[in-house]
């Protein structure tokens, strides 16, 4: 068996023969470093592009002393929010220098007033922090003293001075709740999200919130404890469903969680939406493809996550960056919602 011979890949020498340069001058256009004629530059670049030529990252990181690393640092046990988190940094990074290095953790305890060593273990330019470790009051603090720049995703505190992109969670719950009562539901329950995430509270708040502008009171019987895990979703809708006068909606802190609601009320034979309506939060891809599809609060986490690392990259380079953005969210009612019950 003839075995194809392997494609050689362009050299740096071959840019510079290419745009008629020095290796130096080819490597100088690659460092952003000045004093490079415009008409030189772009030749250099035509001509990298026609030999399709990718600069070791690795050796300039050498070189200039920068790893070109930025970290994203998160704690979700939700594998749909993980992914819109990772993609949304990966999409802002295409084209750019810097490469991610995911750091997920266990729990915020692992991380909180460590991460300017595993920032400096790792080699990292930068660092966004998800929930929760953006609400972290040591992690924040740390990251302010010692300098190393960083971002942030939905916090839902103060005390940083780093750019964010956020999310009003407490309006976009309180619109559920406008939802399920304009559909007819007086009895209410929620599925609460792991009691470490901050965003946790402020839908309990937006919960509370918006029973309280219908004139409803907050029963504490309806309110079940999760872990924004599928399985926490499916053991509190049990425990929902078990009440002897159970509710006729519930909501789920998170996506994950009600389609555990929806796998609850299916063994317990109760249909949705007709005896049940549930509403999740994010609007990720579980949301599409359990049955019947949910309705749920589109958060684009995809999208914050690609903003707050424009933000990032912006204070790595010395720019100007936005300090603050907020993001709409938008209610997506689906098939798993209907009027109340007689």
């Amino acid at each position: 068996m003839t075995r194809k011979p392997a494609t050689r890949h362009a050299t740096i020498t071959d840019v510079a023969d290419a745009a008629g340069v020095s290796i130096k001058t080819v490597s100088r256009v690659f460092n952003d470093e000045p004093n490079v004629r415009p008409l030189t530059r772009d030749r250099v670049v035509k001509a990298a592009l026609d030999l399709d030529y990718h600069p070791n990252v690795a050796a300039r990181s050498l070189a200039g002393r920068r790893s070109f690393l930025i970290g994203l640092a998160y704690e979700n046990p939700s594998p749909n929010y993980v992914v819109d988190l990772q993609t949304g940094a990966l999409e802002r990074l295409k084209g750019e220098r810097y490469r991610l290095l995911v750091l997920p953790f266990a729990d915020v305890g692992a991380a909180s007033g460590k991460m300017q060593a595993i920032a400096r273990a790792s080699g990292l330019d930068g660092i966004v922090l998800a929930p929760p470790l953006c609400d972290d009051a040591a992690t924040v603090a740390e990251l302010e003293a010692c300098g190393l720049p960083y971002a942030r995703i939905a916090p839902t505190t103060d005390g940083s001075h780093a750019p964010d992109v956020a999310m009003d969670d407490r309006a976009a719950t309180q619109a559920v709740i406008d939802h399920l009562v304009g559909l007819g539901h007086r009895r209410i329950g929620i599925v609460r999200g792991d009691p470490s995430h901050a965003s946790a509270t402020a839908r309990l708040e937006g919960y509370r919130a918006g029973l309280k502008a219908h004139g409803l009171t907050a029963d504490p019987v309806l309110e079940a404890q999760g872990a924004y895990t599928f399985a926490s979703g499916y053991a509190a809708g049990k425990a929902l469903l078990a009440l002897a006068d159970r509710p006729t909606a519930i909501f789920a802190s998170n996506d994950d969680m009600a389609a555990g609601v929806l796998n609850a009320a299916y063994e317990a034979g109760v249909s949705v939406p007709g005896a049940l309506s549930v509403v999740g939060f994010d609007d990720s891809n579980i949301a599409s493809v359990v049955w019947p599809r949910l309705t749920t609060v589109h958060q684009p986490i995809r999208e914050m996550a690609h903003d707050a690392t424009g933000a990032l990259l912006a204070l790595i380079e010395h720019q100007e960056a936005p300090p603050h953005q907020t993001m709409p969210f938008q209610l997506v009612v689906r098939g798993s919602t209907g009027p109340a019950r007689a």
